[in-house]
């Protein structure tokens, strides 16, 4: 009996360490290009990823995400920044801002639709309590969302001015968890378990040498496609197939780093290729989708200090250059949505509603069958 519980667990574990593998683990390769060291948004030297995870009761089922652009003081020091809209059914806060003086000034903060506010509250806090802020007096936080309320209790707001805070300070540079965390707890993608997702591209140096990392937050629907295979079709599993999946509504937030020194301008057009990754993977930017993406360079000769009184000179990377760099954000995009669906795990929350993680096995099982995959 001792003997055969002792496979049993064995198995399970199998199963659990399985399930929590990247596509790329798997063996699906996104693109043509290599990735970075931890195939992650912090493979751009210098940002740390943070979350904060709210799995309380029968339905709570939300949290925070914060990704730094670096280390320091960023209100001091900002970093050149460009929001780009694919469909604006949401609530990014900021944006303004960033488009208009071409930077952000804060950590940028994702969380759930109904707790926006309280992301600017305790980011403003944050940033007003750094050292050397003392005499600050305008504050842009930069806050999106995605809707989670079909797993969690939106209404009930239960992210916390401390749950943000928490997950500002304890950002790092260690490869980001992906799946059921942080502002990934409650989503929804293509009508199975979506979360957060990340992965990286590394540019040869005759190129540049630079990187581009990417972190997104998949609560959107579509007709899933991986590695070129019509998943949803396949998997019986798609917008519209039947009254279960007429609602596809939902958001995408998209946060694309880059050490390539950019203005904003270029990181706009860096985030416009970031959305054609989404479509990639089948998503159709539905009427009730919020779909941003956030773009922003870590290089340290394009950065701005807060107060100068000298003219302003940078050096960044001419228009001819820029393909490779939209080449790299597309793929990251697309591998980082699909990561969001290998990584997430089967939740119940609010209600009792129940969402089921991606069937890797019958995904893997496809693709072999197709050839994409060697048996």
């Amino acid at each position: 009996m001792k003997f055969r519980l002792f496979f049993l667990l064995i198995f399970i574990v199998q199963l659990s360490t399985y399930a929590q593998k990247t596509a790329r683990e798997l063996g699906i390769k996104t693109g043509v290009m290599p990735v970075g060291a931890t195939n992650s948004i912090v493979d751009v030297k210098g940002v740390k990823v943070g979350h904060t995870t709210l799995i309380k009761g029968d339905s709570i089922r939300t949290g925070v995400t914060a990704i730094l652009p670096h280390g320091g003081n960023i209100f001091q020091d900002k970093v050149p920044a460009a929001v780009f809209v694919g469909n604006g059914f949401g609530k990014l806060a900021g944006t303004t801002q960033i488009n208009e003086l071409g930077n952000i000034e804060t950590p940028i903060i994702l969380t759930n639709t109904l707790n926006v506010a309280t992301g600017i509250d305790a980011v403003i806090k944050y940033t007003l309590n750094l050292p050397g802020n003392e005499n600050v007096r305008s504050v842009n936080a930069i806050v999106g969302e995605t809707n989670d309320g079909y797993l969690n209790d939106i209404r009930g707001q239960h992210v916390s001015t401390s749950d943000v805070i928490s997950a500002i300070e304890n950002a790092s540079t260690d490869k980001p968890k992906q799946g059921n965390i942080g502002a990934g707890t409650g989503t929804i993608c293509f009508g199975y378990k979506g979360g957060l997702g990340t992965s990286s591209r590394k540019l040869p140096e005759n190129l540049g040498g630079y990187t581009v990392g990417v972190l997104v937050q998949s609560n959107f629907g579509g007709v899933l496609d991986i590695a070129g295979v019509n998943m949803g079709e396949k998997l019986k599993n798609f917008a519209f197939s039947d009254e279960l999946q007429n609602n596809v509504d939902g958001s995408c937030m998209i946060v694309v780093a880059t050490d390539a020194p950019l203005t904003n301008r270029n990181l706009e057009r860096l985030a416009k290729r970031a959305f054609m990754g989404l479509a990639q993977t089948g998503g159709i930017a539905s009427n009730g989708s919020g779909d941003y993406i956030i773009a922003f360079s870590t290089a340290e000769e394009v950065r701005m200090p807060y107060q100068t009184k000298e003219i302003y000179k940078t050096e960044s990377v001419p228009n001819d250059w820029m393909s490779p760099l939209f080449m790299a954000a597309n793929e990251a995009t697309e591998e980082a949505i699909i990561n969001s669906l290998f990584m997430a795990e089967d939740m119940t929350g609010y209600q009792g509603h129940t969402i089921e993680k991606l069937p890797v096995d019958k995904v893997l099982s496809i693709l072999k069958a197709q050839g994409v995959l060697e048996e």
